[in-house]
């Protein structure tokens, strides 16, 4: 866990989350799914002005209307006060009533009429014998509003078909203009700035899209729990707010920098200019973008001006990169560690250390024979494996544990700050792609047994985040390394059916169905990682057995 002595902001508590619901009213439209959608009043204190789906608060009173609703065998006491919650709702700003008579008939006009949307729902229903629906209601997705808003909700987004024959009426207070739409149509006129709309509801049209019918959606959700659960993290990019869910790449360094949600840091890629992460942690990130690089190689400085620092991967020889590393750490570079030797991480080293009065000594593993020619490496000292470089002074210590990671490269080591748990992968595991593993001086089998080694670690030094050679900081570390080795043995089960559909092929002809979900263009540098895996397959025999 980080230490709170080096975040960079004064941390503060959060607003605590109310509990409310909101439901997606859909019907199957002449061109696909489409949804019930209003605009909130300007003068609304949640997200004024937003096309919203119909929902707010969950009243003490929901959960005591059980025994007024019907209930799928499944629907646990939660999702049912939910989803009496959100039928109330949809009733009260709508005037759409998901319910039913007792005897199971269908609501008529007369019905609805005789109910009144300024009294309470639910006990118009027991005076009238009717049942809520709930059993038609579904949970799609649960959201909690950001941690850096001033007001927040802890909400199901519940999904039911809208019942035949009800139309939509506002009840011109809190919601306007209720209209039919299709989720394309209305991210469309987001986009175009004419249907303004807030973060949670623009990514659950982006998922609604993706169903052909109602049917899809509901049968989606038969299984009680809902395709996804966020709560969003702000940064800054381009000048602008940005939000991002769990699953995207910048997600886990808002998590690093502000823990506690305040939109305060800045995600535009610099390499003018160092980035700080932590007190004791600066990336600075060289200017050599690309397909295999990314944004650039990141150079990292661990350390403060009482320690003095460790630079780890000065990355390529780029003079001006070099100075603004050496400049960031004041001259005071007390060692330099490379993870490995590739052109894009070792060059640096030499000139970075002529740059320093005292010379530190440049650390790491010596590339071995397997290695090209462009990634030649002598440092002036091997790293042991388990070794630990520290750092100390003023009362502060920084320690890194070099731990041996073969598999990218054969001389590949990773370092974990072991006060932080923070892991510094190197290439080993990257945010946005998945690294190269090229024979022979890869080898895939010791790139998967040098990610068991790296899960072992998280577990035993509590590493919550992973600091790559590429892309944004990585958060929830154990989880990252677990769907990284799920996809590289899911690309090895495609590797072994492209070599049994085409057993007299070779590269070139399995590329084409292990690596059908990559661009035609990235299939050169793919047929690298292919050679790896077709290398572990027949080493252990695994082609035959799959046959």
């Amino acid at each position: 866990m980080v230490r709170a002595s080096q975040f960079l902001h004064v941390q503060r508590e959060p607003v605590a989350a109310q509990p409310a619901a909101t439901v997606l009213l859909l019907r199957d439209g002449p061109r696909g799914v489409e949804v019930l959608m209003t605009r909130r009043s300007a003068d609304a204190r949640f997200a004024p002005g937003a096309h919203v789906f119909p929902g707010g608060a969950i009243d003490a009173a929901d959960a005591q209307a059980h025994d007024v609703a019907a209930r799928r065998p499944t629907q646990d006491d939660a999702l049912l006060t939910q989803s009496i919650a959100a039928i109330r709702e949809s009733f009260e700003e709508l005037g759409i009533l998901l319910a039913r008579h007792a005897d199971g008939r269908a609501l008529d006009a007369k019905d609805l009429a005789a109910l009144d949307r300024h009294r309470p729902l639910l006990e118009q229903c027991r005076a009238r014998g009717l049942v809520l629906a709930a059993d038609q209601v579904f949970a799609l997705a649960h959201w909690i509003t950001d941690r850096d808003l001033p007001r927040r909700f802890d909400v199901p987004f519940l999904v039911a078909r809208v019942p035949e024959g009800q139309a939509p009426v506002a009840d011109e207070t809190e919601q306007f203009e209720p209209a039919w739409v299709r989720p394309a149509d209305a991210l469309a006129s987001h986009k175009a700035g004419t249907f303004f709309t807030v973060f949670p509801t623009v990514r659950t049209l982006e998922r609604l899209a993706k169903f052909e019918s109602v049917d899809a959606v509901l049968q989606a959700c038969a299984g009680e729990q809902p395709l996804w659960t966020s709560c969003p993290r702000a940064g800054l990019l381009n000048g602008a707010d940005a939000r991002y869910m769990e699953h995207e790449s910048p997600y886990g360094e808002l998590t690093l920098v502000s823990p506690d949600g305040q939109a305060v840091h800045h995600l535009d890629w610099r390499n003018d200019q160092p980035v700080a992460l932590l007190r004791n942690v600066t990336r600075l990130t060289a200017p050599n973008p690309g397909v295999m690089t990314g944004p650039g190689t990141n150079s990292y400085l661990v350390g403060d001006p009482q320690t003095g620092y460790i630079a780890i991967d000065p990355g390529p020889n780029e003079p001006e990169h070099l100075e603004r590393l050496w400049r960031a750490a004041n001259g005071d570079i007390r060692m330099i560690v490379c993870t490995h030797s590739h052109a894009d991480h070792s060059p640096g080293a030499r000139p970075l250390q002529a740059l320093c009065t005292i010379k530190p000594p440049i650390l790491g593993l010596p590339s071995a024979p397997t290695a090209r020619p462009a990634s030649e490496f002598v440092p002036d000292r091997p790293l042991a494996d388990g070794e630990q470089l520290v750092l100390e002074g003023g009362g502060s210590r920084h320690t890194l544990k070099v731990i041996h990671t073969p598999g990218h490269a054969a001389n590949h080591l990773c370092l974990v700050l072991l006060e932080d748990g923070l892991l510094f992968s190197g290439d080993h595991v990257l945010n946005g792609s998945t690294t190269v593993v090229d024979p022979p001086d890869g080898d895939m089998t010791a790139y998967l047994d040098s990610l068991d080694t790296l899960t072992a670690a998280c577990n035993e030094h509590g590493i919550e985040f992973i600091l790559p050679a590429h892309g944004y900081v990585l958060g929830s570390a154990r989880q990252a390394i677990a769907q990284l080795k799920a996809h590289r043995l899911k690309r090895e089960a495609k590797v072994i059916a492209a070599m049994q559909a085409r057993p007299q092929g070779g590269l070139e002809e399995w590329v084409e169905l292990a690596y059908d979900d990559v661009p035609p263009r990235m299939w050169p540098v793919a047929q690298r990682s292919l050679l790896a895996h077709v290398q572990r397959i027949a080493s252990l025999g695994l082609a035959q057995a799959g046959g």
